[in-house]
C-alpha cells in the first residue's frame, strides 16, 4: 500500500534528523550488504551503533598468476 510506504519514508527522514546524515547513510549501507532493507533494519543499526563497524570485505577471487591461455607481455614484443 503506498500509505505504508510513505510513512516509512518519513520515519527514515526522521531517522536522519536524529542521528544524522552520515550515520544514516552508513547504516544504509550496512542494510544494503546485509539484505535487510526496511525501516526497523535500519533503526536497529543505528540504535546499537552497528553501523560504525567496519563492513566485512568481499572476496573476490583473484585472477591466476599463470594459465595455459594468458600469454604475458614479453608476447607482445
Amino acid at each position: 500500500h503506498p500509505q505504508h510506504g510513505f510513512r516509512a519514508c518519513l520515519g527514515i527522514l526522521r531517522l536522519s534528523k536524529q542521528h544524522g546524515e552520515a550515520r544514516l547513510e552508513a547504516a544504509c549501507q550496512r542494510a544494503l550488504a546485509l539484505g535487510a532493507c526496511s525501516y526497523k533494519s535500519l533503526e536497529s543499526i543505528l540504535r546499537q551503533g552497528l553501523e560504525r563497524l567496519p563492513l566485512a570485505q568481499q572476496n573476490l577471487p583473484l585472477l591466476p598468476d599463470e594459465h595455459i591461455n594468458l600469454r604475458g607481455p614479453g608476447y607482445y614484443h
